[in-house]
């Protein structure tokens, strides 16, 4: 097998997104070449394998006629800078490259096929170039790489599928191409001869030169003789550019390809700098000598506390008495950092300063353990772990006291790349440290005994931890983001510990009640869609769907007969079965995520408990998980009613407060736009301004639908809104659209002028940011691709508009539980819903706390306008909302 190497990672390149390394060194052409490589190997299977590229310089064929490719534009400089590494990373793997100066790769392909077949192997071409097809013989297939709806499959051209698709023997691709020329390649070809024409030619004469031989005007007819006859120079040349050569002077055999193993410590140490983590597991390669020095196998070895040769390990302590940890507990006092691992039920743990490592477990020290835990965490000792938030529940809990973490691995990790989703320590060490962390299930499985495979991986964490410390430290300060982690992000930690640990209380009979009327509606609504259908199906089978509207009742159906929101809402005046089919999905929605959903996660106490994610979103907002908390309706009045459900402790209340258009306050001070500024400052209704201003008005004389048109404006360019978006939301043209925009930015004009430079800002550094300095990395701003550069201006514009927004809630929140705590209060936080808290408070608490958490919030940042948050006080989430 054969790939063609510059087209096989070109559709890499376009085909996968935007991926780069932490330095910013871009992947996604080569990750996307591995994941074809691999595929096409496990289905073809070969015995023998290697590449061929391009070299950059003319070939005989630009000699032969200087406008050869002359319409092609050049590689784009994302993709170039992959180039060396591709080839860097085939060489690891010891698959064999060939390339030849002044021939092209379909040359050096075509070549190795014809010595292939003449030694008695078969030969399989892999390539997303049709150019190829010319090469299909008894011996070659071409498989030709295709991509449609965004999914890359293949297509295996045998000479029987060549014939069935073209009416032709594969060979007579080259005239065909000599006749209808060839577009990206730029080969003239006859002009005014297209595809279907020179197919008919070809069928009828059988090749180019049955096409000229036959050349007269009683056989061609009207112009087709004319073009023919004044182009006969160009065909020849345009057969002759498009013939694929045999004979490119390679030192070739295929014997020379047979697949071998890799070198899989160079293939190791560049997977490990392309922070290709998964395809290091997926390759086998765990286990290669890494860079800091290899993979500890005892279970008191040290990983090395910082990303260079590994240090000495120290013996590993492990307590029996009281006495004895607390000479431990004097050592580690002493420590800039003391890392901590801990089991599942925090009955074993693994400690390291760097010097003292150290093994402590409930089994060993017996009744002496009650005093483990709260000296730990009493706040005396610097800690390091991963995952505070979690930790600090599981001890919250048990009624223990959660104090002195000061440093988190993957918050800070999280902060140094927003946008990477996971921050699993294995992966971690890996990229910081090149240091592997072995699985439990490995360790297991290669004849450890349980508890013991237990104890040397939380050894290792530990260790791991505590050499992350460094390079992490290093990365908030280069990206100057340490008074972020260390002033919001950490902190926040156990306030969110809290919360989760706090829960909020359900209305439980409610909630079956109401769980129990949605299925009878929802059973009504079922009854009159099969009416509307004459007849039962599944009503939650877009296929099944897809025929009973577009078939059964004719409704009018798109390219990919979709039943999408999108193309219902178009649908709705069609049919009265559309309305019932929009109705069900809301009611299946309530009833299934809400309703019988709620009721799976009520605890014992009454109370559900969400997950916060504080490392997921990639603009720091945080996330309601396990249930989502954060996405209960509230546009419907169905919808609405979930909120009911969630009620205060019996003699309690909720006080709910949020800010008042955050986002668009924090546009106006970011973008110094004077003249939102001014409405903000005046106190007036910032909406009613806007369409004042946008549609050319008197302020006395907004309409109400000119305020909503108004809203979907100024919410809308927040969000880097396009006017097809716009003229979707409002129900106008595209031209009203636009016009809308462009009126909104020429009388906000500082809005404009924003938007442009935290673009360009991004374009240069790769990275926007939010006022306090927290960065959303956008390499998607360099694609080739428009689309994908399109999208990345949007998420440029939003990013530092919603993040400082995030920034200034996650504020809120630490002020807001500090002054609760610091007043002696029993207010507590339970809920916070992007740019809204809700407190639970005694009811004589309510008017103090409702004023407290005002005035927090409020005073959370100091904007160019104010910062408004409304609080209101309530019996129930509804009713506090």
């Amino acid at each position: 097998m054969i790939l063609d190497g510059n087209s096989v990672i070109n559709r890499a390149f376009y085909g996968v997104r935007t991926l780069t390394t932490k330095s910013g060194q871009y992947t996604n052409a080569v990750y996307g070449f591995l994941n074809i490589l691999d595929r096409v190997r496990q289905e073809e299977k070969p015995e023998a394998l290697c590449v061929a590229f391009d070299l950059h310089g003319p070939t005989f064929r630009h000699e032969k006629y200087d406008q050869y490719k002359a319409t092609r534009h050049g590689m784009p400089e994302e993709l170039a800078q992959q180039m060396p590494v591709m080839k860097d990373v085939l060489r690891a793997m010891n698959v064999p490259i060939y390339a030849c100066q002044g021939w092209e790769a379909d040359d050096v392909i075509g070549t190795v096929a014809k010595r292939c077949a003449a030694a008695g192997w078969d030969c399989v071409v892999v390539t997303g170039d049709r150019d190829s097809l010319q090469l299909v013989d008894e011996h070659v297939t071409v498989k030709l790489i295709v991509t449609k709806g965004g999914q890359t499959g293949s297509t295996n051209y045998t000479p029987e599928l060549f014939r069935e698709e073209y009416g032709l023997e594969p060979i007579r691709l080259i005239d065909l191409k000599a006749l209808m020329g060839d577009s990206s390649d730029n080969i003239p070809g006859v002009r005014g001869v297209g595809p279907k024409g020179a197919l008919e030619l070809l069928h009828k004469y059988g090749s180019l030169d049955g096409v000229y031989e036959n050349l007269t005007p009683q056989n061609m007819k009207g112009k087709l003789y004319e073009k023919l006859a004044n182009d006969k120079d160009m065909a020849y040349l345009s057969y002759d550019l498009a013939t694929i050569r045999l004979n490119a002077p390679i030192d070739f055999t295929p014997e020379d390809a047979l697949v071998k193993e890799p070198d899989r410590q160079a293939l190791y140490d560049l997977f490990l700098n392309l922070e290709f983590i998964k395809l290091i597991d997926k390759y086998h390669l765990r286990g290669a000598p890494s860079v800091g020095g290899g993979v500890p196998d005892a279970p008191n070895a040290s990983i090395p506390a910082t990303c260079g040769p590994s240090r000495t390990p120290a013996p590993t302590a492990i307590p029996a008495t009281k006495a004895e940890f607390d000479a431990l507990l004097e050592q580690w006092k002493q420590a800039e950092y003391l890392a901590l691992s801990a089991s599942d039920d925090l009955e074993t743990l693994a400690l390291d300063d760097g010097a003292h490592p150290a093994l402590l477990s409930r089994a060993r020290l017996g009744l002496a353990w009650d005093f483990v835990l709260p000296a730990l965490f009493s706040g005396e000792l610097r800690l390091a772990v991963h995952g505070s938030k979690e930790l600090i529940r599981r001890l919250l809990e048990r009624c223990l006291p959660a104090e002195g973490i000061a440093f988190d691995t993957e918050v800070a990790a999280y902060l140094l790349d927003a946008a990477r989703g996971k921050y699993e320590l294995p992966a971690l060490a890996l990229q910081y440290c090149q240091t592997e962390l072995p699985a439990y299930k490995d360790l297991t499985a290669a004849g450890t005994e349980p508890a013991e495979a237990l104890r040397s991986l939380l050894l290792r964490e530990a260790a791991a931890i505590l050499a992350l410390i460094p390079p992490l430290s290093e990365g908030l300060q280069e990206q100057k983001l340490g008074k972020l982690y260390y002033e919001m992000d950490l902190p926040l930690c156990p306030v969110l510990a809290e919360m989760e640990v706090e829960g909020v209380l359900v209305d439980a009979e409610a909630l079956h009640s109401f769980d129990e009327m949605l299925r009878a509606r929802i059973e009504a609504i079922r009854a009159d869609i099969y009416r509307y259908a004459a007849g039962e199906f599944n009503v939650n089978s877009p296929k099944q769907l897809g025929e009973v509207l577009f078939d059964r009742l004719g409704l009018p159906a798109g390219k990919k007969r979709s039943t999408n929101v999108e193309v219902l809402e178009k649908l709705r005046d069609k049919h009265p079965i559309i309305g019932c089919i929009m109705e069900y999905r809301t009611l299946t929605k309530l009833q299934a995520t809400y309703a019988e959903g709620l009721l799976k996660v009520v605890g014992p106490d009454g109370r559900v408990r969400t997950t916060f994610q504080n490392t997921v979103t990639a603009t720091g907002r945080l996330s309601s998980t396990d249930p989502n908390l954060q996405n209960i309706p509230v546009r419907t009045d169905l919808g609405a009613e979930i909120r009911k459900m969630f009620v205060p402790e019996p003699g309690s209340v909720f006080v709910d407060a949020d800010y008042s258009q955050i986002e668009l306050r924090v546009l106006a001070h970011m973008a110094g736009d004077a003249a939102m500024q001014a409405a903000f400052n005046s106190g007036e209704d910032v909406h009613r301004v806007t369409a004042s201003q946008v549609f050319g008005v008197p302020l006395e004389e907004v309409t109400p639908q000119l305020r909503r048109s108004a809203k979907a404006v100024n919410f809308g360019i927040v969000y880097g809104i396009s006017e097809f978006s716009l003229a979707e939301d409002i129900g106008v043209s595209r031209a009203e659209a636009k016009s809308y925009i462009d009126n909104y930015l020429n009388k906000y004009h500082g809005v404009r002028d924003f938007m442009a430079a935290v673009v360009e800002q991004g374009t240069k550094e790769g990275y926007v940011s939010t006022l306090y300095g927290r960065r959303r990395w956008i390499p998607e701003l360099k694609d080739g691709k428009y689309m994908v550069r399109e999208a990345a201006k949007r998420m440029a514009m939003n990013a530092p508009i919603q993040g400082t927004a995030a920034d200034i809630i996650k504020l809120a929140m630490l002020r807001v539980d500090k002054a609760l705590k610091a007043a002696g209060l029993e207010a507590r936080l339970v809920l916070q819903v992007h740019d809204e808290l809700i407190v639970e408070c005694p009811e004589a608490e309510a008017e103090t706390v409702a004023a407290l958490v005002t005035r927090e919030m409020e005073g959370a940042a100091a904007l160019a306008v104010p910062l408004t948050a409304e609080a209101k006080i309530g019996k129930s989430w509804y009713e506090a909302k």
